[in-house]
This record gives C-alpha cells, sequence and structure tokens, in this order.
C-alpha cells in the first residue's frame, strides 16, 4: 500500500448535461439561439439579472503540466446574462455550444447527485412548457442522451474533488480501466454505429463511439477517455478536479447512483493510497466500442502483456479493492448501499443481463425495443425504432418513453419525487453550494453575479463585492445557515462575514 495523501471527506462532486435540441420549426436554424430562447423561459429564476463570473476558470489548463493556445469565454454583462441563469439550488442553467446545458450545485454523495440531476431535467422540461404557453407552439424538444443519431455527439461530463497530491499518470492508471467497463452498468443504449465505428444493430453506450484517445485535453473534438482539464474550480495547490467526460446522461436513476458512486469509491481508494487492481487494456479505444458492443458480457478485453479479462472481470477486480478496504473503515449508508448494489448488478450481468431490465437504461431500452419490434414485425433499421431511441430520453413527462415506464412502476427509484421537487430550489447542505445557493435566494436584487468560486453583490455606485468560494467544504449549512437567517441585508452579510 502507497503512503495515504489526502481525504476529502465527504467527496465534492456534481455533473454536467448538455441536452439534446430539435426543432420542429425549419427558420429556427441557429442553435445557440434556440437553446437561448429555451432557458430564458424557465419561470423560476430569482435573480434574472445576474450574470455568471468567468473570472476564476480557464480550461486550456492541461493536468499534464501545460496550458494550450487559446480563447477563454468573457462574453459581455448583457450577452451573459442570456446565456446564464443561476439558479436557487446553487447549480447553474447555460447555453454551452449549441446546447441547453444544465450543472447539478457541488453534492456530497451520489444521491444527491440524482435527486439534483432530476431536478435539472424537470426544469429543462418547465422551459418548454412555459414557452409553450407563451408562444402557443411547441417548436423545440429536448432529450437527455448523447447523441441525434445523425453523426454528432453531445456531453455528459462529471466532476470529482481529488487532492491535487495524487499525480495525474496514476489517475490515468488506475481510472481508464474502469472507464472503459463501466458503461456496462451505466450505459444509457444506443441504436445502431456512429463516427465511422463498426456497425451494431444495438450497442450499450451513446458514447462509446466517439472516443478516439486515451488521455487529452479536448471534449468536442479527438474527444479521449480520460479528459486532462486541470481546472479545479478550487484552490488550485490543495485540490485537483477529476474531470470525466467518457460517461452516457442516463435516464434511470440506479445506473447514474452506481455510475458516479463506483467511480467516488475507486477516487475514495486512491486518495487513501490503496493498493489498485493492476490491470492496462492493450487498446482503451478499441476497448470502450467492443464493451458497448458486448450485450452479452462474455467478450475477453485483451490486456498489456497477453492476458485477457471481460467487462463484468475488471469491474469485479475494483469492487474486490473497494471491500478490501471498507472491511477495516467505517463507511456512510451511501458507500455501503453502493457497494451492495454494484455486487448484485455484477452477479446479474454475468448471469443475464435481460435480468436488469428494471434497473439500467440499457437494458429497460432494449427491452422496450425488442417488444415493440415484435409486435410490429420490424428490425433495427426501422425508423420507428431509431425514433423510439430518441423518444426515451425525452424529457417531457407526458412524451418521454422513460416516464412511461415509472408510471407503470416497472424501473427502479432511489429517490422519491419530493427529493426532487425540493432539489429544484434547495440547495445540498453540505458544500459551498449552500451559501451560494441561499444568497441566490434571500438577495436576489443584489446579486451582480455568482460563479462556482465566487458570489458577488452589486453594492451600488458601480461597486461590485465579491466573496470568495475557493474552498468546496466551505460555505456549508453548518457554517453559515445561522449567519444567512440573521442577515436581513447585504450589508449586514458582509459585516458578518467580516467579523
Amino acid at each position: 500500500m502507497q503512503e495515504p495523501t489526502f481525504l476529502t471527506t465527504p467527496r465534492v462532486m456534481g455533473t454536467e448535461t448538455e441536452f439534446g435540441i430539435a426543432s420542429r420549426d425549419s427558420s429556427a436554424t441557429d442553435p445557440v439561439s434556440n437553446s437561448i430562447a429555451v432557458i430564458g423561459h424557465y419561470p423560476g429564476l430569482p435573480a434574472p439579472l445576474a450574470v455568471w463570473d468567468y473570472e476564476n476558470e480557464n480550461p486550456l489548463l492541461d493536468a499534464r503540466g501545460f496550458e494550450v493556445a487559446g480563447e477563454r469565454e468573457r462574453p459581455k454583462p448583457e450577452y451573459n446574462r442570456q446565456l446564464n441563469k443561476v439558479l436557487a439550488n446553487g447549480g447553474r442553467l447555460y447555453v454551452d455550444g449549441a446546447h441547453p446545458e444544465y450543472s447539478t450545485p457541488e453534492c456530497t454523495n451520489p444521491r444527491e447527485i440524482v435527486a439534483f440531476e432530476r431536478a435539472g431535467a424537470h426544469i429543462m422540461a418547465q422551459c418548454l412548457e412555459q414557452m409553450a404557453r407563451a408562444t402557443g407552439r411547441d417548436p423545440f424538444v429536448l432529450y437527455k442522451n448523447n447523441s441525434d443519431g445523425k453523426g454528432n455527439s453531445y456531453g455528459y461530463h462529471e466532476s470529482y474533488l481529488m487532492s491535487r497530491a495524487v499525480p495525474f499518470e496514476r489517475i490515468v492508471k488506475a481510472v481508464a480501466p474502469f472507464l472503459v467497463t463501466r458503461p456496462i452498468f451505466a450505459g444509457a443504449g444506443k441504436v445502431g454505429a456512429e463516427n465511422q465505428a463498426d456497425q451494431t444493430d444495438y450497442q450499450i453506450s451513446q458514447r462509446a463511439d466517439f472516443f478516439e484517445c486515451l488521455v487529452d485535453l479536448n471534449t468536442m473534438v479527438r474527444r479521449p477517455i480520460v479528459n486532462s482539464r486541470d481546472e479545479p474550480h478550487a484552490e488550485h495547490g490543495k485540490y485537483r478536479r477529476l474531470h470525466v467526460i467518457a460517461g452516457d446522461a442516463n435516464m434511470a436513476e440506479l445506473s447514474t447512483y452506481l455510475k458516479v458512486g463506483t467511480l467516488a469509491i475507486l477516487l475514495e481508494l486512491l486518495d487513501a493510497g490503496v493498493d489498485l487492481p493492476q490491470i492496462e487494456l492493450e487498446d482503451p479505444v478499441r476497448g470502450i466500442q467492443q464493451v458497448s458492443r458486448d450485450l452479452g458480457m462474455k467478450e475477453p478485453l485483451k490486456l498489456a502483456g497477453g492476458r485477457s479479462m471481460t467487462a463484468v472481470a475488471i469491474q469485479r477486480a475494483y469492487l474486490k479493492a473497494a471491500m478490501g478496504y471498507y472491511a477495516c473503515q467505517d463507511l456512510s449508508q451511501v458507500t455501503k448501499d453502493i457497494l451492495v448494489r454494484w455486487e448484485e448488478v455484477l452477479d446479474k450481468l454475468e448471469q443475464d443481463p435481460r435480468l436488469l431490465a428494471r434497473e439500467l437504461d440499457w437494458v429497460a431500452k432494449r427491452q422496450m425495443m425488442e417488444s415493440y419490434m415484435e409486435r410490429k414485425g420490424c428490425g433495427w433499421d426501422d425508423p420507428r425504432v431509431r425514433l423510439m431511441d430518441l423518444q426515451y430520453h425525452d424529457v417531457r413527462p407526458d412524451k418521454g418513453l422513460y416516464f412511461t415506464l415509472e408510471r407503470s412502476h416497472l424501473i427502479e427509484r432511489i429517490v422519491q419525487e419530493a427529493e426532487v421537487a425540493r432539489a429544484e430550489f434547495t440547495p445540498p447542505p453540505g458544500t459551498r453550494a449552500y451559501f451560494r445557493g441561499r444568497c441566490v435566494s434571500q438577495f436576489a436584487k443584489s446579486l451582480y453575479g455568482a460563479s462556482w468560486t465566487s458570489v458577488l453583490f452589486d453594492m451600488g455606485n458601480r461597486q461590485v463585492k465579491r466573496v470568495p468560494l475557493m474552498d468546496p467544504l466551505r460555505g456549508t449549512a453548518s457554517l453559515t445557515s445561522d449567519l444567512l437567517d440573521q442577515a436581513k441585508t447585504v450589508d449586514a452579510l458582509l459585516e458578518k462575514l467580516k467579523a
């Protein structure tokens, strides 16, 4: 075992979801304007004039020790407000590239991630509903997925706070085989192939065909399995943020729960200096596409040195390491639940993946489609089946095929509807998101802007006061709720912070 480095307890994490957008209006050809129009109709904005503060953001820094050339985003205030909506839950609703996007606030466990992600999809559905009321028509449809089926892929990104002391090279070695095989329980399912990948009727992952290298800074071209962006949104010398772009956007809550929870456990082991499985894939890019096409979970992946292992066996190796570590540690109820469910899912995948039709996206979607094809006497190349692939991810509860499974109690839930409703307007208590979200709600008229690392107040006379939030584990409910309850004005809040 290596020397322990640093444990962030609890683990700070979050996700970002780019939503696919389709237009029914042939004249609406500008996807950026379309996306701005959609998020502009969200009715739940307490601080509509707040901007997003880009001061401490630099996506051009590479964890391998250099900065690439390029321009950093700095939109003018008026356009900034159109692109960004600061939310009362501490998260962010915005336009990134050509898509509406939602970032959860910083959370401290995978159950919170599930609730706040569901809140984000609900926010997007409300945008469409409000737009229909305002315009008298339904011009757009939004999908929580990763591909439009026409060769275009859009992202779902995860963020995990780590110690800066863990070398990036060690992170790559540990997480690469894990990310290549994680789709077996975290894949969203997909009809066909894209990006000139090997043809297939149906595959496990929506993103697998779009990865072209192992490590790189890019997220939109030459996509890497391990992203090297070094933008911690925190004190740079102390923290590292692992920016993961290799995951699918899930509808099924258990897929999200395990996707985030298992990787958080692996990073806990990394931070603790635990000996991890010594697995190196011969060709990770080829491997992730192979895993995505292995619906029976039987094909061995070639390892460096001539050995081979199945995707299930590789995941079991990580699970075994986690079980060994936690056997001698106190662990939270959520971590215990993740370990139990991880093992149960791997057992069923090895036995027969169809046993997980109530739990995992790719299995549930496949069963739904195969049932339809059997009734209609059609095949995977039927346009109606490809349309079902999109409709499964429709964020509108009355239209999305995933929601028909929920209404029929045919898919397992992790969180209750009350938790999702609360997550739309109430920030998580255990991170700086609590302070940010409370300020958005409580001081909306005085809020000039916000970011992951700051809250900015308009003090009048063209004076803006910045409250730094560089430590994600400060600004929590336990540290600031009394202060916020007592402060009736921004001036009073700032005086209390100074004291």
